[in-house]
């Protein structure tokens, strides 16, 4: 159980600790998830990332699946939320956004109802438990 042959196309992990990053790409690895997983560290590169994709030129490819920080530098995950319904990128509903978060605070979670893109928060790193949920209820139809 757990092992998913690579379901998804590619998962975008938006992070500025390369230690949750390092733990959360193997384990999705591992779990063979993703045939492909890339590496943000702050929102404003995972904006222009995803507005590149959008442009569908095919050498970026949209993410099925984005974990995104909530306290990072540069463009944390709030601005990246507000970035990325100003520019159109929500338009295309097959992205499944979830939070991660080392410290989510009641405040920082009731700021995250304002965003319909935004399925749940996770906390820091993420689990086996976590990545089977996570793939039973967003993406039960192509395992």
């Amino acid at each position: 159980m757990g092992n998913y042959n690579e379901s998804l196309d590619l998962v975008m992990l938006v992070d500025d600790d390369d230690t949750t990053n390092y733990l959360n790409e193997r384990l999705l690895k591992e779990m063979q998830v993703a045939k492909q997983i890339v590496v943000m560290k702050n929102g404003r590169e995972a904006i222009d990332y995803l507005k590149t994709a959008a442009t569908g030129n095919g050498t970026v490819i949209s993410p099925n699946l984005i974990f995104l920080d909530i306290k990072m530098p540069v463009m944390d995950g709030f601005s990246f939320l507000e970035e990325y319904q100003r520019a159109g990128l929500d338009a295309a509903d097959q992205v499944v956004i979830l939070m991660l978060t080392s410290s989510a605070s009641f405040y920082d979670l009731e700021r995250l109802r304002n965003y319909k893109k935004v399925k749940q928060h996770f906390s820091k790193a993420l689990t086996k438990h976590d990545v089977r949920e996570i793939m039973k209820e967003y993406f039960s139809t192509i395992s």
